[in-house]
């Protein structure tokens, strides 16, 4: 099941609450919590396109940059045998550790569908 839409260019993660019986979601990717709900698939989809509508308007009028800015820089926590195999790895092929993980991700996204696949086996 994909807990995600797409609207121009934002995504939104969605629930589902059986104690308000009610679907909701909040945008991803910006710096401000925006959320929206709806009672139905086609009524969350609406709300989901109007918050969107809403913070972009929003932003404009005073004056901010609505997507979050990301630095390029992030930790990534992963078992210290993956570590050595990783560092290892990059060592042989004579580049750094980030070189190799930048690698690995930009291959990841780049194979999207393959991932996919492994992902949710």
């Amino acid at each position: 099941m994909n807990d995600v839409l797409q609207y121009k260019d934002y995504l939104a993660s969605l629930r589902y609450s059986t104690e308000d019986e009610v679907f909701y979601g909040k945008i991803l990717g910006i710096d401000d919590l925006v959320s929206f709900e709806g009672s139905s698939v086609k009524e969350l989809k609406k709300a989901f396109q109007e918050a969107v509508e809403d913070y972009i308007e929003t932003c404009k009028q005073i004056g901010k940059e609505p997507n979050k800015t990301y630095k390029g820089t992030f930790n990534v926590r992963v078992g210290a045998d993956v570590h050595r195999d990783a560092a290892l790895y990059a060592a042989m092929q004579n580049i750094s550790l980030n070189d190799f993980v930048k690698t690995a991700i930009n291959f990841a996204l780049v194979n999207k569908e393959g991932i996919n696949k492994f992902l949710h086996r």
